[in-house]
């Protein structure tokens, strides 16, 4: 989840930094970037003080592997639309390197994120393990 909140960090202040404004295919790719960073702040700081403990009643693999996936799916449009929007004979020079490097990180935030989706699946399903729980065998 960290590396997910500095990518989307990149992708919106990247945009932030243009005049996107002008274009309103860019307002879509700052909501996509900073409503996920947000909620992925959200969820970092959950699970960095353990409060999903707290709330056992939450199905949390459940919470994040559908979190991941709408995020994934969101990120593929927000990343095609900022893709496709960057204009290399734009007027402003600085403004088509930063609307690129979005794109980018854009792309790369999608792959954090299809990825976190298939890491929570398998924990939903109960197919992950972790050397704690590899090293605990039944003898009886």
């Amino acid at each position: 989840m960290g590396v997910q909140a500095v990518l989307g960090l990149l992708v919106w202040s990247l945009i932030a930094a243009t005049t996107y404004h002008l274009h309103a295919a860019y307002g879509w790719v700052m909501f996509v970037s900073l409503f996920f960073w947000i909620l992925t702040l959200l969820f970092f700081v959950t699970y960095l003080l353990q409060l999903h403990q707290k709330f056992y009643m939450i199905p949390w693999p459940l919470v994040l592997m559908i979190y991941n996936a709408v995020a994934t799916v969101l990120y593929i449009t927000a990343f095609v639309t900022c893709a496709a929007a960057v204009q290399p004979t734009s007027w402003r020079q600085w403004d088509y390197n930063r609307r690129a490097a979005a794109s980018f990180f854009a792309c790369v935030t999608m792959i954090t994120y299809g990825v976190s989706t298939f890491f929570s699946f398998r924990a939903w399903k109960g197919l992950g393990s972790n050397a704690a729980t590899s090293q605990v065998t039944d003898h009886a």
